[in-house]
């Protein structure tokens, strides 16, 4: 136990890491921020380091456990309609428990919070429904996330403005860190409903799923309701280091009402499945209630640094550079951010390795590593373009996944499927609690709509790592087919010349 705590120490360590030297090096030159405001920034740094770290253990001996368990009593009883009930009851219940996802409804002016998350939720139960019958039936997944972008498009011709880039936004938080472990793990028991040799192959692609369910619920839900307002986030007047802990102090309880409330129906479902199907036996299900407490505790903290100290510096840090630099800095600052951010994100580190694998070596971690950085640096870089010239997001996303289904037609399909849930990967937490802010506070100090030029940053991050991989796929099957044709040479020459010597 001590020596997993400690790993995940440490990945949660140089996730946070690289935006801390970021702001601490802005602070120190072009965006000075009042000294509390830093210290408030600092200790919510190591509030969120350790949140991570509770977090990431409680999901490991805890939630991912549950996800198995679950998946595998659902094959198990072999009877479709309940399978399809109940992996859509899940879908909901994992949904409203995403810390991601509530930091997004927060932030969000005019539609209650409880209207957002649950049409998210609904949207993912039923993108796991569908994502459940694909592996069932056979479907290619490519067929349908065609089907479904192409409807994703269609609709965003009739939903507001305003909603568009809350929208995309949305399927983009929405799988972050306890949807993606949980719903892995889920999958690899549903895949194995087949058992046959696609069953790898099938335990991707449920995340893709679970990120456009939520965009196409939202955009629904967009022809009925619109943003208002302003930005919900505030940076608090902190005259003393005293006001700093009290800040802090104030709003754990709040935190841990909301925690309660998101985890509770999860556990109660695995309750329901103990004591009909699963009978664990007591060390097991010790193991998984000290999990839960880790969840619980890390959540808390996550919540807590996030909201208090975390996403007001991003907002902050926005709107002093657009104040006191040059808008190029902005777009620097932001590229450099997004850059670190994803290269340090610990479930990059999982992909790369996957990738690697799956390969052979024929595209190493490290490529990999480099290029889904460059590729989520860009996309940050281009959302801070946004906000200075106003372009639609539409104008991004449209072309990005459309290159991505066109090439889906040519790469091998494990990779359309590891790319697509890809951006679930690179989206992780910092991206909703530090860039969105960040992208915030900067188009609200330039006087712009932070409805339809803030929000899609997230959306862009998760993204660009479905372009990277598909062209990584690409290149492995140009290099798989020239090593086939000169495997062939040799084989032919050698034939014939054994053939020649027979004949002499």
């Amino acid at each position: 136990m001590t020596k997993l705590l400690w790993a995940k120490c440490k990945e949660s360590v140089l996730s946070v890491f690289p935006i801390v030297v970021i702001v601490t090096l802005l602070n120190f030159t072009v965006a000075p921020m009042p000294l509390y405001s830093m210290f408030l920034f600092l200790f919510s740094a190591l509030g969120l380091t350790l949140g991570i770290t509770l977090f990431n253990l409680g999901v490991d001996i805890s939630l991912m456990p549950i996800g198995e368990y679950i998946g595998s009593a659902l094959v198990k009883s072999k009877n479709l309609l309940l399978i399809v009930s109940l992996t859509f009851i899940i879908g909901v219940i994992i949904s409203i428990a995403e810390p991601d996802l509530l930091v997004l409804a927060g932030q969000i002016n005019g539609i209650p919070d409880s209207v957002i998350i649950l049409t998210v939720s609904i949207g993912v139960g039923i993108a796991l429904v569908g994502a459940f019958l694909r592996i069932l039936f056979q479907i290619p997944l490519s067929r349908i996330l065609t089907g479904c972008y192409l409807s994703a498009f269609a609709l965003s011709g009739f939903t507001g403005k305003s909603f568009l880039s809350i929208a995309y936004e949305s399927g983009a938080v929405t799988t972050g860190p306890i949807m993606v472990p949980f719903i892995m793990a889920l999958g690899l028991g549903l895949a194995a409903v087949r058992g046959d040799k696609t069953t790898e192959e099938d335990s991707f692609g449920l995340i893709s799923f679970c990120l456009i369910g939520p965009i196409l619920a939202m955009l629904i839900l967009g022809l009925f309701f619109q943003p208002s307002g302003g930005s919900a986030l505030s940076i608090p007047h902190l005259p003393s280091l005293t006001h700093v802990f009290r800040l802090y102090l104030a709003n754990i309880p709040e935190y841990i009402k909301q925690v309660a409330i998101a985890l509770s129906p999860m556990f109660l479902l695995f309750i329901v499945f103990q004591l009909s199907v699963l009978h664990l036996r007591r060390k097991k299900l010790l193991k998984i209630l000290i999990g839960t407490i880790y969840t619980f505790l890390g959540l808390v903290l996550f919540l807590t640094s996030a909201n208090v100290g975390f996403m007001p510096a991003g907002y902050q840090l926005g709107s002093l550079l657009v104040e006191y630099a040059p808008l190029w800095v902005l777009v620097l600052v932001g590229t450099i951010a997004g850059y670190f951010v994803v290269a340090a994100e610990p479930a990059v580190f999982v992909l790369k390795e996957q990738v690697e694998e799956i390969t052979e070596g024929a595209i190493p971690a490290r490529t990999m590593g480099i290029g889904l950085s460059i590729g989520v640096a860009v996309s940050v870089g281009l959302s801070m373009l946004r906000i200075i010239t106003g372009i639609s997001l539409l104008y991004l996303v449209i072309p990005g996944y459309t290159l991505a289904l066109i090439l889906a037609l040519f790469v091998p399909h494990l990779f359309t499927s590891i790319a697509f849930d890809s951006g679930a990967v690179a989206s992780g937490p910092l991206a909703a609690t530090f860039l969105l802010p960040f992208a915030i506070g900067a188009c609200e100090t330039m006087g712009g709509n932070i409805f339809t030029d803030a929000f899609g940053i997230v959306a862009l991050v998760a993204m660009t790592p479905v372009l990277t991989i598909q062209c990584f796929g690409l290149i492995y099957r140009i290099k798989t087919k020239k090593a086939e044709k000169e495997s062939m040479i040799p084989v032919a020459e050698d034939s014939i010349i054994l053939y020649d010597k027979e004949e002499d």
